[in-house]
């Protein structure tokens, strides 16, 4: 490449790349810090006693994200901030992705692909979020990025560098192991894709990486066994309309037409090489098309069929498999016969993908953020000397801490002068025991005759429509011995004052 083209496209993925750092830092503090945020933060300040005995017992999931937050968090805690960490690894993936994209294409591929990447709003919805998606989306295309450099040319840079990258990935979300499942069954099929080098890689070094990863990645694996699924047993079995809507928000949030464009650019990618993809020994322009659509549709496919006997499909869970969409996308677009009519494509594309962003700025998707804030603010303004509180499931305590430690100005100073935590408490300062659990009769009625007011928080307390059995039992308890009582009702939270007087 001349200079002056080498110029242009530093130039022009300098402006993609402010570009999409504006789209990720605008209103990042728009929309409400909410329970999932306010676990990040609470986990990744524990004390290290704390914070292995949490994973182990119940976080092993995104536990890498807890890690990296924890001195993250050193420099501040305010929401936007915390959130910028994930904002940080979004933009990241943008030379990752040019990377995966110029090693599986070329650079025009890879600019492409950048510039879909950087208006993306499903990418742009988790940079804005304290958890650990964005930082699995990153990992995950370098994986990927390093497998498609080591089949291309075996080093021990580019193998050092596979391993690592999927070990990371796995620890940062453990359905980074449905990526190593689609990587192992592709490459099974690379042996007759180049030469005697490539089919060494296939049979010696891939082999010790995955053995490799695999003991690296056997304390998520125990933790796995040790809980099944019991961590994820809350979400719901899948609907057609879900699948659906996954789908349409991972091409952008752009509606139908983005989705559909989406598809006829992927569509454009393989049909000139569509006869050859079911061969069992594929070139490598073949290979690299039906490795891209593996790792798009397999752990999809896969999840949603095991979702039939216990659901396991849950949209974000799937933001990995955004790069292989992406550089497909790109890939179609770059195999059109007219630089305009490329031109007008992406222009269309990104003009839908930048209206999905804005729909997401104004109205979130993906999930229903809870009023955890307003409900604590509520608390701490209103609350009076001698108050206890007690929450109907030891997480609701999280979002309480966070932001009295907000109304303090320090993580470590503690909550302000408010209510007595009467449970979950095991000591002065939240510990791996105070996220699990619900508060017993006997406790109920032992705050009775010990406090004039009680404050009660009550959240995901909703089972097919009617109050779960702990509900039940506190309306009772607390109706027999409290004359009065305050409800507010904030989404998904209801705080409850109980009064003698």
């Amino acid at each position: 490449m001349s200079p002056a083209r080498t110029w242009i496209s530093v130039l022009t993925f300098a402006l993609l790349a402010a570009g999409a750092g504006t789209l990720r830092f605008l209103f990042i503090d728009r929309k409400p810090f909410w329970f999932d945020e306010c676990f990040s933060v609470e986990v990744a300040q524990l004390s290290w006693h704390d914070l292995l005995r949490l994973l182990w017992w119940r976080e092993a999931n995104m536990s890498l994200y807890y890690v990296l937050l924890r001195e993250w968090l050193h420099w501040g805690f305010h929401p936007l901030f915390v959130r910028s960490f994930s904002v940080l690894c979004s933009l990241a993936t943008l030379p990752a992705i040019y990377w995966l994209a110029c090693q599986l294409f070329d650079r025009r591929v890879g600019m492409i692909a950048v510039a879909l990447m950087s208006c993306n709003a499903y990418s742009i919805r988790y940079a804005q979020e304290a958890r650990s998606y964005a930082l699995f989306l990153m990992l995950a295309t370098l994986s990927s990025g390093f497998l498609v450099a080591w089949l291309r040319e075996p080093s021990l840079r580019n193998r050092r560098g596979y391993v690592v990258a999927s070990i990371l990935a796995v620890y940062a979300h453990f359905y980074a192991l449905l990526l190593i499942a689609v990587q192992w069954l592709a490459v099974r099929a690379f042996g007759g894709a180049s030469g005697a080098q490539t089919r060494e890689v296939n049979r010696g070094g891939i082999r010790r990486a995955w053995l490799e990863i695999g003991v690296a990645v056997l304390p998520l694996s125990a933790f796995v066994a040790k809980t099944g699924a019991g961590p994820i047993r809350w979400i719901a079995r899948p609907g057609f309309h879900d699948i659906l809507d996954y789908w349409e928000r991972l091409a952008g949030n752009g509606g139908w037409p983005l989705l559909l464009l989406y598809a006829a650019a992927c569509f454009a990618a393989v049909m000139p090489l569509s006869r050859r993809l079911l061969h069992p020994r594929v070139e490598w322009e073949t290979w690299r098309l039906r490795f891209l659509l593996m790792w798009l549709i397999a752990p999809v496919a896969l999840t949603v069929m095991l979702s039939l006997a216990r659901p396991v499909f849950l949209g974000r869970y799937f933001i990995f498999c955004l790069p292989p969409l992406i550089v497909l996308g790109a890939a179609g677009l770059a195999n059109l016969r007219r630089a305009w009519m490329v031109a007008v494509c992406l222009a269309v594309m990104l003009l839908l993908s930048l209206k999905g962003t804005v729909s997401y700025y104004n109205h979130d998707f993906d999930l229903e953020r809870d009023g955890s804030e307003a409900a604590a603010n509520y608390i701490y303004d209103h609350a009076q000397p001698g108050d206890a509180i007690l929450f109907h499931i030891a997480e609701a305590r999280i979002p309480y801490e966070f932001f009295g430690s907000l109304r303090t100005g320090s993580l470590k100073s503690g909550v302000p002068s408010g209510p007595e935590i009467v449970f979950p408490r095991h000591g002065d300062h939240l510990d791996y025991r105070d996220v699990t659990g619900k508060p017993s009769s006997e406790l109920a009625r032992t705050l009775s005759g010990q406090h004039g007011r009680v404050w009660m928080v009550l959240m995901r307390n909703d089972v097919a429509g009617h109050a779960d059995a702990t509900t039940q039992m506190l309306n009772q308890t607390f109706g027999q011995s409290f004359p009065e009582m305050s409800p507010v009702q904030f989404p998904q939270v209801e705080v409850r004052l109980y009064s003698k007087r």
